[in-house]
């Protein structure tokens, strides 16, 4: 079976702010390598070579990092999305590329696990010859369909595809990946501008739909949207857990490792130090003396970890220096950020309710009970800081000495206490 891929990699992320100010989010860290390193194996692990990759926002940093796809062991196509007009447009730009085949079509941002995929292609083969075929789209149940694309199913169909519903009567979401024939094209051609502006893909499937062209559902075991900053983490667990244990680095005596954590060549991990796994650690660390690195944290290339220093289930991305007796407890730390000595980053609420953050300028439960902070790159944090749940801080920003943050801090600001002094003579007995 031929089938070609659509890769879609060209959205601002918005919503994963701050972090994509200085990156896209498709190559947001996930378990030690780019979220697209993830969707890209994915395919090639299920035979699929030819893949087409839609471009935007970012490509430049996309093109860098996959050149001709051959590091992958796949052919890679850039299509340039110049205006972001949406999704429907961004699989218009593949028509040529597809040449009248079947094809699959993912978000670039959307992880799945390998198994998901292969029994999508299965049901594919078994369902593409009847007469009224016009597709597949992965399924997922969802706790809060109001924020997702809601599928609709009649007679073991699609009906129906409603964005974000208020009023509930599915769980079903679309996840994000399908596989269409060429018939996609012409509904594309037919669709209308959505009330934001945008060519929607699932627009053009309710066309399909609507002219009597069948689209049938596969359900996913693991699905994981990176659409808002937590989700990485979410992800970042998943593929941990999937992950073998090896040790390429130097481990001092009096460490513990334990078995399911990688440690990549040239790090150094020094005595004292205790490292439970899941844990991904890259190349050319310096973990310790003395630190504690918890279950589920990614750590990336040339990170240097102090003394005493606690992290817990969270993503530390290339050339940050966390420096000693900090904690950094369910959070997102950027590149080339240094937290300086007892830099504390609160996880837990003290009514314990799921913490909230601003996303895409509303505020909303994440749903999770622990949930720390989002470092975008280049931050730096004074001695003793103190960083509360869910706050957001932007790049090239830093936080003073002994300051406490509340509230989200925007890129290239300082935050400071200005402390009051009073001085009076002193004589010691």
């Amino acid at each position: 079976m031929a089938v070609k891929a659509i890769v879609l990699a060209a959205g601002l992320g918005t919503r994963m702010r701050p972090l994509t100010f200085t990156k896209p989010k498709f190559l947001l860290p996930v378990a030690g390598k780019p979220a697209l390193d993830h969707v890209l194996l994915l395919l090639r692990n299920a035979g699929i070579n030819e893949i087409a990759m839609i471009v935007g926002y970012g490509r430049e940093q996309i093109i860098e990092r996959y050149g001709d796809g051959s590091g992958l062991g796949v052919k890679l196509k850039y299509l340039h999305q110049k205006k972001l007009l949406g999704t429907a447009n961004a699989v218009s730009l593949a028509k040529d590329f597809v040449n009248g085949e079947s094809f699959i079509a993912i978000n670039g941002d959307t992880l799945i696990d390998q198994e998901s995929l292969n029994a999508l292609l299965k049901r594919y083969e078994k369902l593409a010859s009847n007469k009224n075929f016009g597709g597949i789209m992965a399924t997922i149940e969802v706790d809060e369909p109001e924020q997702f694309g809601i599928v609709f199913v009649k007679g073991g169909k699609v009906s129906e595809i409603v964005e974000k519903p208020k009023r509930v009567k599915s769980r079903l979401a679309n996840a994000g990946m399908y596989i269409f024939n060429p018939t996609i094209f012409e509904a594309i051609k037919a669709t209308k501008k959505s009330k934001r502006g945008e060519y929607e893909l699932t627009a053009s499937m309710q066309i399909l739909v609507n002219s009597g062209k069948a689209i049938y559902t596969s359900p996913l075991n693991l699905w994981a949207d990176i659409g808002r900053p937590w989700d990485l983490l979410v992800a970042n667990d998943y593929f941990l857990r999937g992950q073998r244990g090896e040790i390429h680095g130097e481990v001092e005596g009096g460490a513990y490792i334990e078995d399911n954590v990688y440690i990549g060549e040239g790090s150094r991990i020094r005595s004292g130090s205790y490292i439970l796994g899941p844990t991904y650690i890259g190349k050319d660390c310096d973990i310790g003396p003395n630190c504690f690195i918890r279950p589920c944290t990614s750590i990336g290339d040339k990170v240097r970890i102090g003394n005493a220093v606690e992290v817990k289930n969270s993503i530390v991305m290339d050339y940050t220096h966390i420096g000693h007796l900090s904690y950094a407890g369910d959070s997102v730390i950027g590149s080339h950020c240094n937290l300086g000595a007892g830099t504390t980053i609160a996880n837990l609420r003290l009514d314990e309710k799921p913490v909230k953050m601003k996303v895409g300028g509303k505020v909303i439960s994440s749903g999770r009970r622990k949930l720390g902070t989002i470092i975008a790159d280049n931050v730096k944090t004074g001695i003793n800081c103190t960083i509360n749940v869910g706050v957001k801080i932007g790049p090239d920003s830093a936080v003073g000495p002994g300051a406490v943050v509340y509230k989200d801090v925007p890129p290239n600001t300082i935050i400071y206490v200005k402390p009051i002094v009073e001085k009076r003579k002193w004589k010691p007995e």
